[in-house]
């Protein structure tokens, strides 16, 4: 398997999610073995930095990478998608503390991706071949199995204590469905998480165009009035109780955690060749195995 490259540069810009900035982010083609790099170009001498593991220092509703003056949030859609559709080398320059949420999901850059085509290149690419299995396991539950396989598949459940999202399970057996079965899956949040993340100073850019939000414990009208106020929101029926906006699919959520992960993983720093398994994922347990499979794969690299 050779290495990957954008064959043009393209650019997308937004809101982000939790500052409400407007952002403009820039993806453009890099050398063999150069790997992803993420600069702030509104920083004096644009520093930048390679997204690894190492780097993570907050997830709060979204992976954060930051080094010195440099830090970037919301990074795992992007990267999720430049892994799925197979580039290994891209500089990505931002001009703000985080990426543009877009739509909440990670097909804008996947289609700009295909927009802008790919090009292969001359170096191989750098894999880590799972050969045995690799198990983490968080005390809260979380679980992460690596399995031999001669390709890259991912599969994902979740469980919530709630009404209206128990269970769900979402699978990818082959990265060429990525665009149509993974990629407009949106990032997702209850109700009832919204007004301790406001009071956070988070989610500034959060609306109902980008997230998938769920109602699924009854609050007062007026309750209810005063988020959808402070989301910039039109008014919505206080007992009517699901989704507040149209799914893609009927796993939505499981889908997005999939994509989220995916993501996440790439701060592994190389590709891996495995059956993945994952048990409750989040940011928080993402990153943390990831940065765990960095060290054994590159035990004496920071």
């Amino acid at each position: 398997m050779k290495q990957h490259t954008l064959a043009r540069p393209f650019s997308v810009e937004g809101k982000g999610l939790h500052t409400g900035v407007y952002i403009h982010a820039t993806f453009e083609p890099a050398a063999d073995n150069y790997g992803i790099c993420l600069r702030r170009t509104d920083l004096p001498d644009q520093p930048t930095h390679h997204a690894y593991a190492d780097y993570v220092s907050a997830t709060e509703r979204g992976t954060v990478l930051e080094h010195g003056s440099w830090r970037i949030s919301t990074v795992e859609h992007a990267l999720s998608a430049l892994f799925a559709m197979g580039i290994d080398n891209c500089l990505i320059s931002v001009d703000g503390p985080e990426m543009p949420i877009l739509d909440g999901s990670a097909m804008p850059f996947v289609k700009a991706i295909q927009e802008a085509g790919i090009t292969e290149q001359e170096s191989d690419a750098e894999v880590y071949v799972v050969t045995e299995p690799i198990e983490f396991v968080s005390e809260h539950g979380n679980r992460l199995l690596l399995l031999p396989s001669d390709e890259y598949k991912i599969e994902v459940q979740v469980c919530y204590p709630s009404q209206i999202l128990k269970r769900q399970k979402a699978e990818l057996t082959n990265l060429s469905d990525y665009p149509k079965e993974i990629a407009s899956a949106r990032t997702f949040c209850f109700v009832r998480e919204i007004e301790p993340l406001l009071r956070l100073g988070l989610i500034k850019g959060g609306d109902l165009k980008n997230a998938l939000v769920i109602y699924e414990t009854p609050m007062s009208q007026e309750g209810l009035d005063y988020l959808t106020d402070k989301l910039g929101q039109p008014h919505l029926d206080a007992t009517k109780l699901g989704y507040l906006s149209p799914i893609h699919y009927h796993n939505e959520p499981a889908r997005h955690k999939l994509l989220d992960i995916m993501g996440d993983l790439t701060l592994v720093g190389c590709r891996l060749q495995a059956r993945i398994i994952a048990e409750k994922p989040g940011h928080t347990f993402n990153t943390s195995c990831a940065k765990q499979l960095r060290n054994k794969i590159y035990p004496k690299q920071i």
